[in-house]
């Protein structure tokens, strides 16, 4: 079922489909030209013409190079067909005006990225793996909170029967992940495992463990150089209100 599409029901939005990509020709992408793919990958417009809903991260993929995007559509042209007929996304008004706005075009050829540094090639691989969207805390209007770069406390939930996780501060402040090194690290994403303990796969490290070891190290690089920022978020503890990000989260209490 590799890219046939579900409703984003689990994630409290059941008004919103993720489309079916593969190759099927009537219930998925098989009709769909590359500069189609190209135009909802990087710049929000979906194939009927339609803004899509930002929990596509088109905003982040704008920086993808078009090298990069090339062979995302053709690895995406490699999916086997699957014929699923998927419902078609209903965003309630007033968002689905709302989001209308968000698509802009990609005026010229986007460049491949300067990777010069660990660090600059582990922003351009945060970016595109769309860290900041669950590590940084919003506020009711979803927008991010100023000064919180992945700070943590964002609730996610990915099932009914799981329960709703804030995501980690993952700046180098005391409150976040400042006894990491680059083996730790590189050991929890391929893993799963914090020294023993399970991590959430709602931080989803399956997908990433297949990163090569140039890559990890490079994001790593470039989580040492944000901005700490003091913000208690702690999964094991009771949950309760947070002044810092105004998000109940485990050890929100802390944060005064």
């Amino acid at each position: 079922m590799a890219g046939a599409g579900r409703t984003i029901a689990a994630e409290d939005m059941p008004w919103l489909t993720a489309s079916n990509i593969t190759a099927d020709p009537e219930t998925g992408a098989g009709r769909w030209t590359d500069d189609t793919l190209a135009r909802a990958i990087r710049e929000g417009i979906g194939h009927d013409g339609r803004a899509l809903f930002p929990f596509m991260p088109y905003a982040n993929y704008r920086r993808m190079s078009d090298e990069d995007l090339a062979s995302v559509v053709t690895y995406i042209r490699s999916l086997p067909a699957v014929r699923r007929q998927n419902p078609p996304s209903e965003v309630p008004f007033p968002v689905s005006r709302l989001i209308n706005s968000m698509p802009a075009p990609i005026e010229d050829s986007v460049p491949e990225p300067d990777t010069s540094t660990p660090e600059k090639r582990g922003e351009y691989l945060t970016t595109l793996a769309s860290c900041t969207d669950c590590h940084t805390p919003r506020n009711e209007q979803g927008q991010f909170l100023p000064g919180m770069a992945f700070a943590g406390g964002n609730i996610l939930k990915f099932a009914e029967e799981r329960e709703p996780r804030a995501a980690a501060n993952l700046t180098p402040s005391p409150s976040g992940i400042p006894y990491y090194n680059e083996e730790l690290f590189v050991d929890v994403i391929r893993t799963g495992r914090l020294r023993g303990r399970e991590i959430t796969d709602l931080m989803p490290w399956g997908h990433y463990r297949g990163m090569t070891d140039e890559d990890l190290k490079a994001i790593f690089a470039y989580l040492k150089t944000l901005k700490p920022v003091d913000h208690f978020v702690d999964n094991a503890m009771t949950v309760t209100p947070c002044a810092t990000c105004n998000i109940p989260h485990g050890g929100g209490e802390r944060n005064k």
